[in-house]
């Protein structure tokens, strides 16, 4: 290929994709706008955050992983609350919510002979979940084993009936 075409390739090249050298600079800018604009909305709600400034969010509680599901008769919630005992729980039920609330509190102490700490932490929770059937309240049931606290509440004889196949085309 001649010198010439070359240069009639990188032509054509810089036509189809032109070079926009403060491109990167205007999308660094939009970055930092974004940012500053986040910090003066929020101005100091992530600096209390533990994660933010503790190393480790070993001692914060966070937020339970939940499943919400249909079984024939019954709707369950299963909750993994690990590190709590069924003490630390609290579960309160209408007809149509399940809140489910757990507060964790530790204090250790250790004194040896040239050596003394002291350590406390707490953290809470509460999840409020939406409950995919009228159910009967006064029949509810909860079991807690291995960390997975598990909620069974029979569903009104209403809300069985409103169960209805839908043909696939």
């Amino acid at each position: 290929m001649s010198e010439a075409t070359k240069k009639e390739k990188t032509k054509e090249t810089e036509f189809l994709a032109p070079r926009r050298p403060f491109e990167a600079i205007s999308r660094m800018e939009q970055d930092m706008e974004r940012m500053f604009h986040e910090f003066w909305r929020r101005p100091f709600l992530n600096l209390w955050e533990p994660g933010r400034w503790w190393p480790s969010k070993a001692l914060s509680l966070q937020t339970p992983a939940v499943d919400v599901y249909e079984d024939k008769d019954d709707v369950v919630v299963k909750a993994e609350v690990p590190g709590l005992s069924k003490e630390d729980l609290e579960v309160d039920l209408t007809e149509s919510t399940l809140t489910i609330k757990g507060e964790k509190k530790k204090e250790e102490e250790i004194k040896e002979n040239n050596y003394y700490r002291s350590e406390r932490s707490s953290g809470s929770f509460t999840r409020t979940l939406e409950l995919p059937a009228e159910v009967k309240t006064d029949q509810a049931k909860a079991s807690f084993k291995d960390g997975i606290l598990e909620i069974r509440v029979p569903k009104t004889e209403e809300a069985k009936k409103k169960l209805r196949k839908v043909k696939i085309d």
